[in-house]
């Protein structure tokens, strides 16, 4: 196959994974910096075009779009799709992943586990909005950060309203959750490809940090699965589209909890922790979804393939 990676830089973990897995497997491969695309939008003739030349000839893309750049790298995504090139997540799935309000919606409406979660625009509303998710403690996140950026946990209800307030003011939409206290500031990424959990790993907030993420400090260690977080887990990235996938999710005392589902999860927290060589399991789905499709049946003869973690 010919596959072309979407990243800003080659010299990214995830990326220099993803080109070397390729090229082991026989592929011939290029990373492009989707952002300094530019397409022809023509009826029967769709084109994109990079550092002045026009790309064709490509089987596959592999999505590596920053969350910053959702809107610009979705719409690479669309042009490639219109020109009949394969990718492992949809442009409408990678949109509809990164507004957190609407994948939570989403979620919630197939019964999804999720942290009772609240959504407000107006700040005399802050009592009630409160009061929705049980009181404080609780959690308060911008619906546009990433990485932990922008997610603050309030003890009581003053420090809460004052949140809140404070964001609101800055005219940002938020998100306002239960806080989750018994997941003791440590999550769980499960990596979905295809339709199983292919790696997994329990990320462990610093001491202090109710935050688990690697970027603030976590560590991260490989972890066994009870079979109901593998279901939710893939469930989770079906109901958006997605068939690569980092999905996080809470033990709580009432079951796993999804926190959020990923379309762009990073390789290298999960590769090191778990030992499973993730981006070598995403070109191999790849190679299956192109046989299936030629065969007519897509990625149906391996639905029922054992989940391994």
């Amino acid at each position: 196959m010919k596959i072309a990676i979407l990243s800003r830089k080659s010299s990214l973990y995830s990326t220099s994974r993803l080109k070397d897995a390729s090229l082991k497997r026989g592929h011939e491969v290029q990373v492009i910096d989707y952002l300094r695309c530019y397409m022809n939008i023509t009826s029967h003739h769709p084109q994109i075009f990079y550092q002045g030349k026009k790309l064709a000839g490509f089987d596959a893309v592999i999505p590596r779009i920053g969350a910053s750049n959702t809107f610009y790298g979705a719409a690479v995504v669309r042009q490639f799709e219109m020109m009949g090139v394969q990718s492992p997540n949809s442009s409408q799935a990678i949109s509809r992943a990164r507004d957190k309000l609407r994948a939570m919606q989403i979620l919630a409406a197939k019964g999804i586990g999720l942290p009772v979660t609240g959504f407000a625009h107006s700040i005399k509303d802050v009592d009630g909005l409160i009061n929705v998710v049980g009181g404080a403690p609780l959690v308060v996140k911008l619906l546009e950060g990433t990485q932990g950026i922008g997610v603050v946990l309030a003890e009581t209800k003053q420090a809460a309203t004052s949140v809140i307030e404070a964001f609101r003011g800055l005219d940002v939409n938020i998100l306002v959750q239960e806080f989750i206290k018994e997941a003791e500031g440590a999550d769980i990424r499960a990596f979905v490809v295809g339709n199983r959990v292919v790696a997994a790993m329990k990320r462990q907030g610093a001491p202090g940090e109710f935050r688990a993420n690697l970027h603030r400090g976590g560590r991260a260690e490989n972890i066994k699965l009870t079979r109901e977080e593998r279901s939710t887990a893939v469930h989770a990235a079906q109901i958006l589209g997605l068939k690569v996938a980092g999905v996080d999710i809470l033990r709580s005392n009432h079951g796993p909890v999804v926190l959020e589902v990923n379309s762009s999860p990073g390789l290298e927290g999960i590769e090191k922790s778990s030992g499973v060589d993730v981006a070598d399991a995403i070109i191999e789905f790849l190679e299956r979804s192109r046989e299936g499709t030629a065969n007519g049946n897509g990625d149906s003869k391996h639905n029922n393939n054992p989940n391994k973690y």
